[in-house]
């Protein structure tokens, strides 16, 4: 399926009136079982629930009839189907569409990713999700959130970080910038070490990216023994290669030849390689 031109449609604010735009009471609306996003600003549902009492709901929400035959499923609107229930509405003005599941679930997908500020972690597991479940390519997911190739990519790339600090991305005391920096470190108790004392001394990402090269030239004696790497030259490229590359990069060798060993995340991944490598278009 063909999403961009549909979600432009989909989630326009300007909303044309062309569509037949009906009512339904709340009770009769069920959210999204598989909406992505997991925590909703009370904040920002109480400002828009007060912005609903004043001016009502002006853009309709997006319903597709449940299985049941009795009610509807939100298949666009969630944020708004709250604040209403919040505001005190009993009903709301819905367009009701017939869509399967698949397409349900990558239209609440690419509507949290492009419309409701997801954190890191919620955005990274919604591309996961969008390419695990529907197979869609890190290429197929960039044209379709109007985001790059590499984007993408390195935005999965935030799932393999340690659980504190993916709750410290999620709650937004760490941003994806101190994240990719941290990703420059070898293993996952070093990085929650230098994240713990980003978090505590509140360090911006320059001074987390200064905290993480001291801490690679700190472990660079021990790397070298541990993979028998007699000439310094192997440390400094390495390094050079993890910063340019954005992924892990292993340099063996005795001075004279050896091998480059580079890290990828998925298939699609593999492939951003091997056209870096041919010569291929990003």
């Amino acid at each position: 399926m063909a999403l961009g031109t549909g979600i432009d449609a989909l989630f326009d604010d300007n909303f044309s009136g062309d569509e037949n735009v009906q009512t339904l009471k709340m009770s009769e609306i069920e959210p999204n079982k598989n909406q992505p996003r997991r925590t909703f600003n009370e904040e920002a549902l109480n400002e828009l629930a007060d912005s609903i009492r004043e001016h009502g709901l002006i853009q309709p929400i997006i319903v597709r009839p449940a299985a049941n035959g009795m009610t509807y499923e939100i298949v666009a609107g969630e944020r708004r189907w709250k604040a209403s229930r919040i505001a005190g509405l009993t009903e709301v003005p819905v367009i009701i569409r017939n869509v399967d599941d698949e397409e349900m679930s990558k239209i609440a997908l690419i509507e949290n990713i492009q419309r409701e500020n997801l954190n890191p972690i919620e955005e990274a597991a919604a591309y996961k999700d969008l390419t695990d479940k529907y197979g869609m390519t890190h290429e197929e997911l960039s044209k379709t959130i109007g985001k790059s190739r590499s984007y993408v990519s390195n935005m999965l790339r935030l799932l393999s970080l340690p659980e504190y600090v993916s709750d410290k991305l999620s709650r937004r005391e760490l941003s994806v910038g101190h994240a990719k920096a941290l990703l420059g470190l070898e293993d996952a108790e070093t990085i929650e070490n230098v994240a713990r004392k980003v978090v505590s001394d509140h360090l911006n990402v320059r001074q987390t990216e200064k905290m993480v090269s001291e801490s690679m030239a700190e472990d660079a004696p021990a790397r070298q023994k541990k993979v028998s790497l007699t000439y310094p030259y192997y440390v400094e490229m390495e390094a050079a290669l993890k910063e340019a590359l954005g992924r892990g990069v292993k340099i063996t060798g005795n001075g004279e030849k050896g091998k480059i060993t580079l890290e990828f995340y998925d298939d699609d991944d593999l492939r951003i390689i091997a056209d870096a490598l041919i010569g291929g278009e990003e």
